[in-house]
């Protein structure tokens, strides 16, 4: 079964410079990561198009862009600006029942550690943070960290199932939210932001009324501050996806608890609930990361794999230099596969990291996917395919007892329970496991994406005026 997303595939590769862009919070210059092309070769991204090609769709967005101006390097100068009902209003009372209101929030230099970096364990906060996690009864695993490399040059550490590492095998658990319960249903979430570009993607969502899951990186949360907050009043779901998009097993413990912990932090003071989900960048988790997120009360999600295929979009190539042509055949293919063989539901990794990203969601992909017929896919923030309320992905407005919630959908792979003999907080750094010197392969977001998130926190934050 074909999706009607692609028909044929025909448009030409373009390179072009970097934007200038205008957001609704602040002004910056925000370089496109061609940087991310000389990193490119490391990863598995899939191959750029040659050949010309044209692209039609079962319907597009009002104000979509040309498909072939989709590219590597898209010079683009966009004034963003939030649609006057979505614009946040401190002391506004948000769609969620028992939540605070919304605060109101300014940056207070100092108070946050440094952006896309990873935080230093040594403050008072991460120490409250190590305690939290001490007190919460769960065992960590005695797992070391690895360290960067590739799965191919670590065959040891990448052939013992008994850690659960989702890079090199997709290993999942029990407590892992990969699917949606119901068939045709898609969790659609957007990660990395929130950024200049993620505006658009608000204003489109609000004008078709879908709602989405946002996976909030620390250091955008607190640069882009008031579309953070627009996304919760909007009543999309936010989630934490780290404070610098680091790959989560190469840290410490208490590094882990930094990362998870500053974002959860900023998220609060922002918006004034604290997520009690996560989704581990690149999908790069273990047991030991599972064991910390479960002690923190953050339920891990990533999308769904099944059938050899995860459901990775690979949009975040565009800016490295694969065409869109790729990236939408990938979309027909993910559709395809959900629409015929998968029983379950299912959540799509996607980014609005890029302006290319945002631009190739709301001209394209999301129009088409709300005109399917034959079938029609049912579109809606993870939480909400899971049967639950919005409240419930907050710690503040939890009404489930039963929270940190497992999947209601079955696990395509792994079924154990979380065991280990590390019952404190203390770094792994010091185990002897068998785990100590591993290098992996990052999947399919590999150093590339890497280098691209990168680029655009450098060349955002130079010029961040909160």
């Amino acid at each position: 079964m074909q999706f009607v997303l692609k028909v044929t595939l025909v448009s030409s590769m373009m390179a072009v410079a970097s934007a200038q862009v205008v957001s609704n919070v602040m002004t910056a210059s925000v370089v496109s990561s061609a940087t991310a092309t000389a990193a490119a070769g490391t990863t598995a991204a899939p191959t750029a198009a040659a050949a010309p090609t044209s692209l039609s769709f079962a319907s597009t967005g009002p104000s979509a862009i040309p498909i072939a101006s989709i590219t590597q390097g898209a010079a683009t100068t966009i004034t963003h600006a939030l649609h006057p009902t979505l614009l946040p209003t401190p002391g506004a009372t948000p769609p969620i029942s028992g939540a605070p209101a919304l605060p109101s929030w300014a940056f207070v230099p100092g108070s946050f550690p440094a952006l896309d970096k990873v935080p230093f364990t040594n403050s008072s906060e991460v120490a409250a943070w190590i305690q939290e996690v001490a007190d919460s009864g769960i065992t960590i695993p005695n797992i070391s960290p690895t360290s960067p490399g590739g799965c191919a040059n670590n065959t040891a550490a990448a052939a013992d199932t008994s850690a659960c590492w989702w890079t090199c095998g997709q290993c999942t658990r029990q407590t892992d939210i990969t699917t949606c319960p119901d068939k045709l249903t898609w969790g659609v979430s957007y990660d990395d932001g929130p950024t200049p570009y993620t505006v658009d993607l608000l204003n489109f969502m609000s004008d078709v009324d879908i709602k989405s899951t946002f996976f909030i990186v620390g250091s955008r949360a607190i640069s882009w501050s008031q579309t953070l907050q627009a996304e919760y009043m909007a009543g999309h779901q936010l989630s934490v996806h780290t404070w610098s998009h680091p790959y989560l097993t190469t840290l410490t413990n208490e590094e882990i608890i930094a990362e998870l912990g500053w974002t959860r932090e900023a998220i609060r003071q922002i918006t004034g609930v604290s997520p009690n989900t996560m989704r581990p960048p690149y999908g790069d988790i273990d047991d030991r990361v599972r064991a910390i997120c479960q002690a923190m009360g953050m339920t891990p999600i990533i999308w769904t794999s099944v059938n050899g295929q995860d459901f990775d979009t690979n949009d975040w190539h565009i800016p490295s230099g694969v065409s869109v042509d790729t990236v939408v055949e990938t979309f027909d293919n993910i559709l395809s596969e959900a629409a015929g063989t998968i029983s379950t539901g299912f959540i799509v990794l996607a980014h609005d990291l890029y302006p290319q990203t945002v631009d190739l969601a709301i001209g394209y992909i999301l129009p088409s996917a709300l005109a399917a017929r034959n079938p029609s896919f049912n579109i809606m923030p993870i939480i909400t395919c899971q049967h639950k309320p919005l409240g419930d992905a907050y710690i503040e407005t939890n009404s489930n007892t039963t929270n940190p919630f497992t999947n209601n959908a079955n696990p395509l792979t792994g079924t154990a329970a979380i065991t280990g003999t590390a019952a404190s907080s203390s770094s792994s750094s010091s185990s002897t496991s068998t785990h100590s010197g591993a290098e992996l392969v990052y999947g399919r977001e590999g150093s590339a994406k890497a280098v691209a998130v990168l680029a655009f926190a450098v060349a955002s934050g130079a010029m961040l005026v909160v």
